[in-house]
């Protein structure tokens, strides 16, 4: 692959990463019910929010796992174990996200407020993307572990 896309899609992905973690330091100041609020309230004494930043860092290092495999793609690295296992990473933290998205879900229902709507199809949205993002990943692991083993049985007739 050549050089330059690579360091776009990388530069993309720092995007991504650093405008998501704006968002969540950002928004819960935004809240209705946080108007008020000092810092010490909003970021101490919410346990959803703590939950919320947890169940981020398996984005976080998804996000980590492609800025490394682009950067293999860039080094004509694709067909490498550590491509491989990248893939696999991502599926994982993708895995891990839908299972947060579900405890969050749950805790929502649970809650008593008014308007559970929103939360709901926010995890929603964000579940099918990782359920999307999985499912990606797992087809590319098993092509690229396909690829490698080929590559290797051409190797030994050679």
């Amino acid at each position: 692959m050549k050089r330059i896309p690579t360091i776009f899609l990388q530069m993309v992905i720092v995007l991504i990463g650093i405008g998501t973690l704006a968002l969540l330091l950002w928004e819960p100041h935004l809240e209705g019910r946080n108007a008020h609020a000092t810092l010490f309230e909003i970021y101490f004494q919410d346990p959803f929010l703590a939950y919320v930043y947890i169940a981020s860092t398996s984005f976080f290092a998804a996000l980590y796992q492609a800025f490394k495999l682009l950067g293999y793609a860039g080094q004509n690295k694709v067909f490498s174990p550590a491509a491989v296992k990248a893939l696999r990473t991502i599926r994982f933290c993708a895995i891990a996200l839908v299972g947060f998205v579900a405890g969050a879900e749950f805790f929502i229902l649970l809650c008593s407020s008014d308007d559970r709507a929103g939360g709901v199809f926010m995890g929603i949205l964000v579940a099918f993307g990782s359920i999307v993002m999985a499912a990606t990943a797992t087809t590319l692991e098993r092509i690229l572990q396909q690829a490698m083993n080929i590559k290797s049985e051409n190797d030994l007739t050679a």
